[in-house]
Parts: C-alpha cells; structure tokens; sequence
C-alpha cells in the first residue's frame, strides 16, 4: 500500500499534503530556535504571529467583514451546541431551529435544555430526505439556528433563508470555505476544524460583533464569547497545534485560488460523482432529493446491503479509503472536501463503473 492513499472520510478528513509535509518539517525545531512550538509559550511573538495571522487569513480568505469577529475556542463544534443557548438564550427569549440531519438535531437537544427552542421545520419524518425551505421566522425569535450541510444523509442548504432581522446562526462544520456566504444575514457561525481547517479539538466560531456584546454575562468564564472576543482567543491556552494547522490551510486555499476556485472544485468533484449516480439510477440511488444533494458529503446505496459493505471493502483494496457510510445506517458515502485530489475523484468515479460491471444487480 502507498504511503498516502485517498481519503474518503467524512471527518477528520484529508488535508493538503504540503501542509502536512510543513507541520513535519518543523515540528522538532521550529524555525531553528532549539525547540518545537508546542513546548513555546502562547505569549511569544513566534507564536502570537501565527494566532493573528490565523485571523487575518480568515477574514481574507473567507471574505468575513469586519463587522464579524473571529475567535479560535477549544473543545471542538460539538461544545457550542451548548455555548449558543447559554449566551443567547436566556429568561424570556426563545430561538427557531430546522431540523435536516442528526447534528441539528442534536443541537436542538442541547438548546433545549438550556432555554426555549423550537422546531420551525423538519424533515425527521422522512429520513432528512430533504432541506425544508417554506417556513416563516417568528420576528420575536431571538435566532433562526441551521445546519448547512449534512455529513450523514449527504443535504446541503444551498440558498440562506431570508430572515429580515433575525440572525442567523448557522452549523458550516462541513461545508466551511467551499462557497460565499452573505455575512449580513450571519449572527453567528462554527465549525469544527475537522473538515475543511484542520486537526479536531478546536471550533471556528465567526460572530458578529453586536452578538458578541449580548453574551450571557452570568456565565463561566470560559463559556462566554465576549470574553474570548475581549481576549483575543487567548483567554486561556489555546489550541496551539490546531491554529498552527489552521493557518496552513488557509494559506494554500489562498495559493489555490480562494473561496471561488474552492467553491468551483466542489461543482467539479460533485458533479463527476453525482454523474455516474444519475446515470445509473438502477444500481445507485442518492439518500436525498437532487436539488439538496450535498456537494462534499455524497451518500449513496447500491442495490444491497451487502453490496454496499463490498463496495467499501474493495475501494480499500485499491487505496480509497473511508467510502463507508455512518456507521448506524450502512450504505455508501464519498466525502469530497477542499483537499481532496482531482485523482482521488477520477479514480473512484472509474472505480463506480468497473464496480458495477464486475457485479451487475
């Protein structure tokens, strides 16, 4: 088996090669002063270059306004499906959620036992099969929450609602910097970094800066936005390793072309993926409805169960590896982020077609 294979998982996911390769070069001695950066305090100007040029970059590349703050907190996008009800919605407030896939609804738990959250719109009933659209935001709502793309069942929210003055918080843990965003309508957005950033134990979190001012000041400390905006995510020690990582990614998105060249690749991977599906519907069917397909999380069933788990089985046997789908539900499942290489995308498209003829239906 070669040293790198193509990586199909949904997340942690692969990264850009040459980042890894820099991490590797300069972990041991980083920029020949005698030490690894992980053993450096985070109040050196070594490191407080890295952390601010993170930000920067991230506003850059991302084209987040200045109207929105960033901020780098530890604990990964799971730890703000609490953070966001505690600050957001205290005594008297309530907030709108639309359930389309496992983590809204997860989120929705967690608001739900920290105040008043409420299902606006839901496609539980039908396996998340789409991404509801009719519905109408409550203007006394505090946010409308979404997930904007759904790792399990492979949903995309591809149009942000419009909610006049209610914010937006939105889920982009998957589908982080493959396409523009209209920040006027963003209250707030995270991601964990596992997708398209970098290494897990860390969230992305971009605020606008009026919400940031509304934190929950009864909080703890450390589960408060203004305070980490107030201390640059440095309140504590933050997650050196997954910043450093971070900045890297960035870097080479901005080398590769920015957000509209990655919003552009993603057309292309999907649509060399999505083209073998729909034009063999009878052998592979799509868990949801074509205008809601995901662009970087393709779900798909073969004609049985137990064709699904050879498929999967004998895509590692040709060194494509995680083209399993969630572990509870089975089927197949091609996770296509910004790293992925055009020949990674090539092959298992190839792959699909010589699948399919060496085990007709």
């Amino acid at each position: 088996m070669p040293s790198r294979i193509f990586n199909f998982f949904p997340g942690p996911c692969t990264l850009p090669l040459s980042v890894l390769e820099k991490a590797r070069d300069e972990f041991v001695n980083y920029q020949d002063s005698g030490m690894s950066l992980w053993e450096t305090s985070h109040r050196t100007p070594a490191y407080e270059e890295i952390h601010n040029a993170a930000k920067d970059l991230m506003h850059e590349v991302f084209q987040i306004p200045d109207t929105h703050d960033i901020l780098m907190i530890s604990g990964g996008g799971t730890l703000q499906f609490a953070m966001i009800p505690m600050n957001f919605l205290t005594a008297g407030k309530f907030a709108q959620h639309v359930i389309t896939g496992w983590w809204a609804k997860r989120a929705l738990d967690d608001a739900r036992s920290v105040g008043d959250a409420r299902v606006i719109a839901s496609s539980e009933d039908v396996n998340y099969k789409y991404v509801p659209k009719d519905f109408k935001v409550d203007p006394k709502a505090e946010y409308l929450y979404v997930t904007t793309n759904n790792t399990i069942v492979g949903s995309e929210l591809h149009e942000y609602p419009e909610t006049g003055d209610i914010p937006i918080i939105a889920d982009m843990s998957s589908d982080i910097l493959t396409r523009p965003v209209p920040w006027d309508r963003i209250g707030l957005s995270f991601a964990g970094l596992t997708k398209n950033l970098g290494p897990g134990g860390m969230a992305v979190v971009i605020a606008r800066k009026d919400m940031i001012e509304k934190s929950n000041k009864s909080l703890p400390t450390y589960l408060r936005y203004d305070i980490h905006s107030e201390h640059n995510s440095m309140f504590n020690t933050p997650a050196m390793f997954c910043i450093y990582i971070m900045k890297g990614i960035l870097e080479w998105t901005k080398e590769q072309g920015g957000l509209e060249a990655m919003d552009r690749k993603a057309d292309w991977r999907a649509n060399k993926i999505y083209g073998v599906i729909d034009k063999y519907p009878e052998y592979y069917q799509c868990l949801v409805d074509k205008q809601d397909r995901s662009r970087t999380n393709l779900c798909f069933r073969l004609p049985t169960k137990e064709m699904d788990k050879k498929f999967s089985i004998e895509a590692l046997a040709e060194n494509m590896s995680g083209l399993a789908g969630y572990f509870q539900y089975g089927f197949c499942r091609a996770s296509l982020y910004n790293a992925m290489p055009d020949e990674g995308v090539e092959k298992l498209e190839q792959f699909m077609i010589d699948f399919m003829e060496r085990n007709p239906a």
